[in-house]
């Protein structure tokens, strides 16, 4: 086991590339050609309308592209051209999430829980606190430091994932390194969101948000039973504090028998922005400045639950809203510890996407469990933790008061409508549908379908998510998985199963998974139509433009309500992830693709039946297994 002694304790590793080697040198966001968004674009609208609908839509796409389209479009591209150190989607993306007004949990928000601890004695919560947080600090000095590993999507792992190409590239200038990879069939991939990752919060501004980041603060935040402490992680010298006395604070904290506030801060980061951002500069004005800077520039957030987690819906529970008071939504992430060291994050979305995020999980998880810092044998340190932890004390006044209360009544009947149910499909994954050939995520998508279409008798708009991370500043795509082919699907397995044979249907469902491959290709690559059509929109927005008659089709709006929307991740150190439904009527779907079995975590509000949806797609999985193992099914 590693003994903390000197520096090869703070850091996870000492990758021979540096950490943005790549970041200088990674490929520029393309903006498509017009006419492949339109024509995409009436691609994805097909399925989604009648005949007379869509023949309006088309005229109103190709009058879009001929005219105002085609300025709005030239303009975006001399805009592209003038800003090369970034992308098109930045400004226009950050915009969204920073001027929306809704609160940020459950409608933004995501969560991902960690597996547990392959050994068992350290899933103590004091233990796997300590860990955790000292694999994650050590994550901070590792990217500070530029040791992290630059992240890379081997295409040909055998080739460019090895130390021979790594002693090659790091003598690649960073303004070309990127071409060295991608001669081995290796894709670089941004990394500029890593840094708000640590000391970073959303804070609340009237119309739109800003996003905070303090490198200078040596403190974590700490939040059990809604009180706040705060306390030094970091010393003077940029070195870690020792494993035993974070384990010592830690405890202190585990053991402090103050009683809950009566008026917990926490739920004030649950509120409508606007809300929220008038009864801040409340708080700045009555005394609690130093108090709230502290909040905003710590480390991160560590959030430690007084209650065990019964089953994998309450963990969902947890993970994704808690009980409102001892998390702070606006950090740039919240580490979730239960009573049990079951363990999650809760993340703020406008700062980055999964991808950062999980990376950051899957080192913190294997450092955690691999060379965990303390053992359930370690004693804590003999410090005076009454001294280095420090409880925050907020001043408030009645206006203040009426505020939480508010909150938490709003917060609370939310929570109280919205619905989590989940499934695990044991008759197959990955494995076998490799071997038959077909898309894994491709068939989980037509399974989305299918179960709509069976439970309500129509195909809408369904949203995927593509990370565009191989692009300098790239954030995401959208994938469209409803086609004219997985409604055809659709309707041949719920409607008129009787009218085909077995071998018709596995044609059926390869078509699917050839398209569903062809689109997932294309987002990835930047060559989606969502982000293209945001960013003109932007740009008409932006100079004072009427919004173009395009935008104002029922069509268009009918689109962008998402009602299925969806994201996707495996990983050794995820269990499951989710997030809120993006529409009142719609539902969130979470799912991941294991080699043997598929689990999916779904949420809806009243509106939609959740429970009833994840049959219907529980039944669509068999019978596209069945299917595709050849054997006949019945309706």
């Amino acid at each position: 086991r590693r003994g903390y002694s000197g520096a090869a304790a703070e850091f996870l590793h000492r990758s021979v590339v540096p950490t943005m080697h790549y970041q200088k040198s990674l490929p520029r966001l393309p903006v498509p050609k017009l006419e492949d968004t339109i024509r995409r674009y009436l691609n994805a609208q097909k399925p989604l309308l009648s005949d007379d609908q869509f023949r309006k839509t088309e005229e109103l796409a190709h009058h879009f592209e001929k005219g105002i389209g085609r300025e709005l479009h030239e303009q975006l591209v001399a805009q592209d051209n003038q800003n090369k150190h970034t992308s098109y989607i930045t400004g226009p993306w950050f915009d969204m999430y920073l001027k929306a007004r809704e609160p940020v949990v459950l409608n933004f928000n995501a969560f991902m829980s960690f597996n547990p601890d392959p050994k068992p004695e350290y899933n103590d919560q004091l233990i796997r606190a300590t860990n955790m947080t000292v694999s994650a600090i050590r994550f901070m000095k590792t990217f500070r430091a530029g040791y992290l590993e630059p992240e890379v999507f081997h295409l040909n792992p055998e080739k460019s994932d090895t130390q021979l190409f790594k002693n090659i590239i790091r003598f690649v200038p960073s303004s070309v390194s990127w071409f060295g990879a991608y001669m081995v069939n290796a894709y670089p991939l941004d990394m500029s969101q890593y840094f708000r990752l640590f000391n970073s919060t959303r804070l609340p501004k009237l119309n739109r948000d800003e996003l905070y980041t303090d490198e200078k603060a040596k403190h974590l935040l700490v939040l059990r039973n809604g009180n706040f402490y705060v306390f030094d992680v970091i010393d003077r010298d940029g070195n870690m504090l020792k494993p035993s006395e974070i384990q010592a604070h830690l405890k202190y904290v585990l053991s402090d028998n103050s009683p809950a506030p009566a008026f917990p801060l926490g739920y004030l980061s649950s509120e409508n922005r606007d809300t929220w951002a008038l009864l801040r500069k409340q708080l700045l004005e009555n005394g609690n400045e130093e108090a709230l800077q502290k909040v905003d520039s710590a480390v991160f957030c560590l959030s430690l639950d007084d209650f065990l987690v019964k089953d994998f819906v309450h963990l969902s529970h947890t993970m994704l809203h808690g009980d409102g008071a001892n998390r702070w939504y606006d950090k740039s992430f919240n580490l979730i510890i239960t009573k049990d060291g079951t363990a999650g994050v809760n993340f703020e979305h406008s700062w980055g996407d999964g991808v950062a995020v999980l990376r950051f999980q899957n080192e913190v998880f294997k450092d955690s469990t691999k060379t965990p810092a303390i053992s359930p044998q370690s004693q804590p340190a003999s410090v005076d933790s009454s001294r280095a932890v420090q409880k925050l004390d907020f001043k408030l006044n009645d206006a203040l008061k009426s505020g939480i209360t508010k909150a938490k009544q709003k917060f609370d009947a939310t929570v109280e409508s919205l619905s989590l149910n989940l499934i695990q499909f044991q008759e197959g994954g990955k494995d076998l549908l490799k071997q038959k050939k077909v898309s894994p995520d491709a068939v989980a998508q037509l399974a989305f379908q299918m179960a709509f279409l069976r439970q309500y008798n129509q195909t809408v708009a369904t949203y995927e998510s593509c990370s565009t991370a191989a692009f300098k500043h790239g954030r995401t795509e959208t994938i469209r998985p409803a086609s004219v082919h997985t409604k055809k699907c659709s309707e041949a397995f719920v409607r008129g199963l009787s009218k085909h044979s077995t071998e018709e249907l596995q044609k059926l469902i390869e078509e699917c998974s050839k398209y569903h491959g062809r689109l997932t290709k294309e987002a990835a690559m930047g060559q989606g139509f969502d982000r293209h059509l945001f960013g003109l929109r932007h740009v008409a927005s932006s100079k004072g433009i009427a919004l173009p008659e395009f935008y104002q089709d029922q069509a268009y709006a009918q689109l962008n309500h998402n009602i299925i929307s969806t994201s996707t991740l495996v990983s050794p150190a995820v269990q499951l992830g989710g997030f809120g439904p993006v529409v009142a009527d719609g539902f969130g779907v979470g799912y991941q693709v294991h080699d043997d079995w598929i689990g999916c975590n779904v949420s809806s509000y009243p509106t939609r039946n959740g429970k009833e949806f994840l049959q219907c797609i529980y039944k669509s999985l068999e019978d596209i297994f069945n299917v595709l193992k050849g054997k006949k099914i019945g309706s």
